[in-house]
């Protein structure tokens, strides 16, 4: 159990949040768990799990991608509860766990991978393990593979997933087994 009770499906009837809910829920990531400790400040949860939602199925991105990254930071950060989590949406896309595994290994080495991947998910790594070398040069590679829209929206998505991973990790929560 976390830390931060989480409230009681019933104890929360603000209707946005209840639907922000059910389609996070939907998607698969998070499962309930992290709206109902959220939802004890609903305003805060229903613009967290609104960002949420954008950042990891909208954008210019591929969701698969954006996936892998996501459980690569989780992996990083030591949270039990985001690396456990999957996508629905990439799951279904055809992400399995091995390229999930891979992404959070030596990625540079495997095939799977593409070299605007391999990329993204060294930028992943980099800016919370080793911030000092995405330096200029390595934005410039970056631009080989993405826009400058879409390496914002990496980096944003980067800095938002590993916050919440880092916060959860401190409430000591863990998936809901289904």
């Amino acid at each position: 159990m976390p830390h931060v009770e989480p409230l009681k499906a019933e104890e929360i009837r603000d209707p946005e949040l209840l639907a922000l809910i059910a389609r996070c829920e939907a998607l698969g990531v998070p499962d309930s768990l992290f709206p109902r400790i959220l939802a004890r400040v609903p305003a805060y949860a229903k613009a967290l799990l609104r960002a949420l939602l954008v950042s990891h199925t909208a954008g210019n991105v591929d969701h698969r991608l954006k996936e892998i990254v996501r459980v690569q930071l989780a992996r990083t950060a030591g949270d039990a509860y985001f690396a456990g989590l999957r996508s629905r949406q990439a799951t279904k896309k055809g992400l399995d766990e091995g390229t999930i595994e891979a992404g959070s290994g030596k990625f540079q080495d495997d095939p799977r991978f593409t070299a605007a991947e391999k990329w993204a998910l060294r930028y992943a790594r980099e800016m919370y393990l080793n911030p000092e070398k995405v330096d200029a040069a390595f934005y410039d590679e970056g631009r080989k593979h993405y826009s400058e829209a879409q390496i914002m929206e990496l980096g944003a998505f980067i800095a938002f997933h590993y916050g919440m991973q880092a916060f959860m990790r401190t409430l000591g929560a863990a998936p809901q087994r289904r």
